[in-house]
């Protein structure tokens, strides 16, 4: 398991960033959402937890499997989803990535955010943390995230509110911006496979830290769409935008339903050379049982006592 601390800054109060967050989620999902490919939701309702108090709860499924790398697809089914659990108890959040067809590859991300730079020292204080971990601040205005995700509109060095009047973002804005805020995020990430677990885990992070600083960039360069909203407000948008974003998956992905109650926990996956096979109540062909075949009408259809006879004199 490759354990690291991601810190980042923002321009924001952790109460604006909690409906900029809200907002920011609805709609990158949904602008990502196209060609059978995208985030799903299958639930979102509200939680109480006993320890945390009144939340609210999401599950989703992340279509993904023509953004993996060929090496991942090689060994992928064609119908592949990761499953996001998240459980927000603001400013703490939960989020937990799975995924079937991988029993042994999970992500574990424990949230906080606080109204400072990002200089709270062991702020999880978390048991699971062995010895010394890798902490990186990732900073929304200079560092680089991949080129294809790159959009002047949203580069936090050009970018300038007009209803808030925060921006552009110069050389060490963290250290006089006033507001600023800073998400804490504990990211565990585990693949226990002989011979893939590193270069998984580190190819993972990867992806995360570029995620994590797009997606931040976005609440900010977006924050004259959001700023003023209620959390109501951004609660009625959500469910807008993930309606229209189910529809939108639902009019070219598979028609599929799956159950989840009853089914076993883990899956054996098949071999990289299996050919991909749709779901079926039908038994695949080489399982049927064989087909009766019609004789040749060269040959008799019984061959009796007294024929044998008369064959075994004429000759």
């Amino acid at each position: 398991m490759l354990i690291k601390e991601y810190r980042i800054c923002m321009p924001l109060t952790t109460e604006e960033y909690r409906v900029g967050q809200l907002y920011t989620i609805s709609k990158h999902s949904h602008q990502e959402s196209e060609k059978g490919e995208g985030v799903e939701v299958v639930k979102n309702e509200p939680h109480e937890d006993p320890v945390h108090g009144p939340g609210q709860f999401t599950e989703k499924r992340v279509h993904l499997s023509s953004k993996l790398p060929s090496w991942a697809r090689a060994v992928t089914p064609r119908i592949f989803y990761i499953t996001e659990k998240a459980w927000n108890y603001y400013p703490y959040t939960i989020t937990e990535y799975t995924c079937s067809f991988l029993p042994k590859f999970s992500i574990y991300i424990e949230t906080k955010y606080e109204d400072n730079c990002g200089d709270s020292e062991n702020i999880f204080h978390s048991d699971k943390i062995l010895g010394d971990h890798e902490v990186s601040f990732l900073d929304i205005a200079f560092d680089e995230i991949p080129e294809r995700y790159y959009r002047s509109l949203e580069d936090p060095r050009f970018f300038s509110s007009a209803k808030t009047g925060r921006g552009p973002l110069r050389e060490g804005w963290r250290q006089h911006t006033k507001p600023i805020m800073c998400s804490y995020k504990l990211v565990s990430v585990k693949f226990e496979v002989w011979g893939l677990q590193t270069r998984v885990e580190q190819f993972v992070h990867k992806v995360i830290r570029d995620i994590l600083l797009i997606g931040h960039r976005q609440a900010f360069a977006w924050v004259d769409e959001w700023c003023g909203m209620t959390m109501e407000d951004v609660r009625r948008y959500e469910q807008e935008t993930q309606e229209a974003t189910n529809e939108l998956i639902g009019l070219v992905a598979p028609a599929i339903s799956v159950s989840e109650v009853g089914q076993p926990t883990a899956t054996h996956s098949a071999p990289a050379s299996a050919p991909s096979t749709p779901l079926s109540d039908e038994a695949p062909e080489f399982l049927a049982p064989p087909k009766t075949r019609p004789r040749k009408k060269s040959a008799p259809e019984t061959l009796t006592l007294p024929a044998l006879r008369e064959r075994t004199g004429a000759e």
